[in-house]
């Protein structure tokens, strides 16, 4: 059956490059246009469609507005598909915010962001929309094994790793807000997005935290007290208790960063009392890596089931017993302030 798509812009040369580059896919069928979030809304409601690809800026309604009325009325997947990377990034972020899944450039010809005039936004779709369900029971948890970590350098600073993908921001976000400018310990944070979306990811989450972010594709000293957000075109791996590394190896990961990497490699070195988090995302990535960590000692944590957009990697976690706790995005923030002392 094929996947239903409506389309949302108000710049008839966009529908038009849109539906240029979804047609003649037999897996692919717009189903209707519209030309602001108003209309947007009206159409999701009376023909509900499998995917919305939203615009951001339009007369009437924006595309945040119409994504916080679609999930209520209507719930169906959205994407955000913008032509603009820069100047109205926290419109993406705060329709992410409402139940946006991903964020994605409108195809251009000739655009080197876009490969095989729009085979990127294909694939996109199809990740979105075609992926088994990611729901199903929970899974109690185990004790931790309380093994040592492997560690030498004792001055190194403690470590909380954030691992996200679909939904991840506005969870990272409001993790971010909590924590205290004097938080005695360095954040990383790894999160599925395109690379155009980076900077000004790391600006909107810039915008609520109270600890500095920076922007790291390379070799990297940790230091407490910091937030180190990884730069999507890169994998990234701890290769010492402070030291993080970009590596374009990841055991065939379909996901960069690679959250599975990341944990597995602090499980090996990360100081005691460092900490795995989880959050809403498709998929497996990061589950066996946080098992890791919890084997090794570590503080696991995984995004409770009803606070994640898509309970995919939380329940691929909590599954095989990788994490300790569960727990909305609140709630972890306030457990780190108490547990990184």
């Amino acid at each position: 059956m094929a996947i239903r798509i409506g389309i949302v812009n108000d710049v008839m040369l966009a529908s038009r490059v849109l539906r240029r580059v979804l047609q003649n896919q037999p897996d692919f069928e717009v189903v209707w246009d519209a030309a602001d979030g108003v209309e947007a809304v009206q159409k999701c409601v009376e023909d509900r469609p499998d995917i919305v690809l939203m615009d951001l800026v339009m007369p009437n309604m924006n595309g945040v507005e119409a994504t916080r009325r679609i999930m209520i009325d209507a719930p169906c997947a959205v994407l955000v598909v913008t032509s603009t990377i820069g100047g109205h990034l926290n419109l993406v972020y705060e329709a992410m915010g409402y139940g946006a899944l991903d964020v994605t450039t409108t195809p251009v010809v000739g655009d080197s962001r876009v490969s095989d005039d729009g085979e990127a936004l294909r694939q996109k779709i199809r990740s979105l929309v075609t992926r088994p369900s990611e729901r199903g029971a929970r899974v109690s948890p185990a004790v931790a094994t309380g093994a040592e970590v492997q560690s030498s350098a004792l001055v190194a600073p403690r470590l909380v790793l954030l691992g996200a993908s679909t939904g991840g921001p506005a969870a990272i976000h409001q993790i971010l807000r909590l924590l205290p400018r004097d938080f005695n310990a360095a954040v990383v944070v790894a999160q599925h997005i395109d690379p155009e979306f980076v900077n000004g990811l790391g600006d909107w989450l810039a915008s609520a935290s109270r600890l500095p972010i920076q922007l790291t594709g390379g070799e990297t000293i940790l230091q407490a007290g910091q937030v180190y957000l990884l730069d999507s075109r890169h994998h990234a791996q701890l290769v010492g208790a402070d030291r993080l590394s970009a590596t374009d190896q990841a055991g065939g990961s379909y996901y960069c960063p690679s959250i599975d990497l990341l944990f597995s490699s602090a499980a090996e070195v990360a100081r005691r009392g460092s900490v795995g988090v989880l959050l809403t995302g498709m998929g497996r990535d990061g589950a066996q890596g946080l098992l890791r960590m919890r084997q090794a000692g570590l503080s696991t944590i995984s995004q409770s089931e009803d606070s994640c957009v898509v309970y995919g990697m939380p329940r691929a976690a909590e599954a095989i017993q990788a994490s300790a706790m569960t727990a909305n995005p609140d709630a972890i923030g306030d457990y780190l302030i108490q547990y990184i002392q």
